[in-house]
């Protein structure tokens, strides 16, 4: 049977989420005629991804603002120029195609500028922390094949130490923010005169995972005209719109930042990049900068809502309309607490970088259903199986699987853990979770290796972390399985006491109890000052284990 219908449905399902992103978002009014002849041009050379997004506004919205911070700001004709020019002088040290080039670096409007630039020539960005030891560097750069380094100034002795054991021109370490002996000054690796590049349909972004267990693994993503859909999907479901002004806190290395500073340029929106993050600086950029839109993980939010109430009045916070939660779990007292003292403008979201955004839940969704990552965003299929491969039914947890347009090309130079990973089509990178039977919205219940199994009952971390979330003497926790004797595993939990309060063990668990059941209650207490976390915000359980071993309980 000729699959012509599917097709035809498909693109009409495409085009109707097209027009109404258009008109709700603002971008069909915002096309003008230099505007539209780059779009048809870009459709014809079937260019996607940055490489199309920047020249596209450079040529319909030139004086439009597109990236500020560090002191500069450049309009989208100026960043525009400026990558393709970046573009074209990796080209001329003999970078191309489908290179590897590697980025260690803070937040820094150059780090912006490289990605496109790297887009456009083709390349594949690999992004990589800006807290790499040498033994880490040594590694991420071996395992992409990195072809060029660009590090910050005051990084640059990190990659001294490995520069011997790699395979990399001598011309083609670059240093930014500083000069360094034996580094290519970053304004040096510019071009003269502006080439236009358009490689951006080879373009790549290698984003290397967290590597909670193992080495990392490297996700690569592509940008065809797929993921162009997808996001529209995505944006459609949002109040994102084209005047927005979005403010980056997270790491730029990290997909949650890229994302969502590339959402804003694909629609023709200003991206904003302090030098770091602290809780009432936020506030006070977004008072002095108008910030419409910003993703965060649920750290920061936990840090702002720590601070004094007059504090959080101080600033003028009107302007936001949305702020995205992401990258680890989002307890509902937390969720409660910002959308109570800033307005409905909090957003959960699930995500991978494996997968791009999968789920997205409302502040609406949030109020309804605690702890929820809302409901699916259209173009993703979701199911929850069990060992076997078996959907579960509605209420009962199974693991994640993703199928989308979005799905990363694969793990690079690794085989093995992307076919591990998949499943018929669809994609795990190991969470758990189930539909809730009352609001068909959907739930994470934790990670796969992090389910705890006592006398014979699983138990989901993230059910225990919401009982004890509830407890008003609870800042923050954590919940791991530790060996028993006789259960086999028992539940530990480690908890953050909210300032002010000095609770005992027997006053947490006197909350828990009517919440949870037997085998899930904690047989284990221990205070912490603070949880171990990565830079994106996810609880390190690992050193938890290891802390606990040491603690012994309380």
């Amino acid at each position: 049977m000729s699959d012509a219908p599917s097709r035809l449905s498909n693109a009409l399902v495409s085009a109707r989420t097209v027009a109404r992103l258009l008109v709700k978002n603002g971008l069909l009014f915002n096309l003008r005629p230099d505007g539209v002849r780059e779009v048809a041009r870009l459709a014809r050379a079937g260019i996607s991804g940055p490489a199309a997004a920047i020249h596209l506004h450079a040529a319909n919205r030139p004086d439009r603002i597109a990236l500020k911070g560090g002191g500069r700001a450049y309009t989208y004709a100026t960043l525009g120029d400026r990558a393709d020019r970046l573009a074209a002088g990796l080209k001329a040290s003999g970078l191309g195609p489908r290179d590897p080039i590697l980025l260690m670096m803070r937040n820094r409007t150059e780090m912006s500028e490289l990605q496109l630039a790297i887009a456009l020539l083709g390349g594949s960005a690999v992004n990589v922390s800006w807290r790499s030891t040498p033994a880490e560097l040594e590694y991420l750069a071996l395992h992409s094949d990195s072809k060029a380094i660009f590090v910050e100034a005051d990084l640059s002795p990190v990659v001294d130490q490995v520069r011997p054991k790699l395979s990399v021109e001598p011309n083609r370490y670059f240093v930014v923010g500083g000069t360094r002996d034996g580094f290519v000054p970053y304004d040096a690796a510019f071009a003269t005169t502006r080439e236009r590049m358009d490689g951006g349909r080879h373009g790549a972004v290698v984003v290397y995972t967290s590597g909670t267990t193992g080495k990392p693994k490297g996700a690569v993503r592509r940008f065809p005209r797929a993921a162009i859909r997808a996001l529209m999907r995505f944006v459609a479901e949002t109040p994102l719109r084209t005047d927005d002004r979005h403010l980056v806190v997270c790491p730029m290395y990290h997909s949650t930042a890229y994302a969502f500073a590339g959402i804003t340029t694909t629609m023709g929106g200003t991206v904003v990049i302090p030098d770091g993050f602290d809780p009432e600086g936020f506030l006070r950029t977004v008072e002095a900068e108008r910030i419409t839109t910003s993703a965060v993980v649920p750290t920061m939010l936990h840090r702002i809502m720590a601070l004094p109430a007059s504090v959080r009045r101080r600033y003028d916070t009107s302007s936001l309309r949305c702020i995205f939660s992401g990258g680890a779990p989002l307890s509902g007292e937390l969720a409660r607490a910002f959308i109570h003292d800033f307005g409905p403008i909090l957003w959960n979201f699930y995500g991978a970088t494996e997968t791009g955004i999968n789920t997205v839940a409302t502040p609406e969704e949030l109020l309804a259903c605690p702890n929820t990552i809302g409901h699916i965003v259209p173009g993703n299929e979701i199911r929850f199986l069990d060992d076997k491969g078996n959907e579960v039914p509605r209420g009962e947890t199974g693991e994640l699987y993703v199928r989308n347009e979005m799905l990363m090309a694969g793990y690079h130079r690794d085989e093995d853990a992307t076919r591990s990973s998949m499943r018929d089509g669809y994609f795990s990178v190991g969470d758990l979770g189930h539909i809730d039977s009352a609001t068909g919205l959907l739930l994470l219940d934790g990670r796969k290796r992090d389910m705890v199994i006592s006398g014979g009952v699983n138990v989901y971390p993230a059910e225990v972390e919401a009982a004890l979330s509830s407890c008003p003497l609870v800042d923050e926790c954590a919940v791991i399985g530790v060996p028993d004797p006789e259960w086999g595993e028992r539940v530990r939990a480690f908890v953050v006491r909210k300032p002010g309060t000095d609770p005992t063990p027997a006053e947490i668990l006197a909350h828990c109890k009517g919440i949870l059941a037997g085998p899930k209650m904690p047989r284990d207490i221990v205070f912490l000052d603070e949880l171990p976390k990565n830079p994106t915000g996810k609880v390190l359980k690992r050193e938890l284990r290891l802390l606990g071993t040491l603690a012994g309980g309380s």
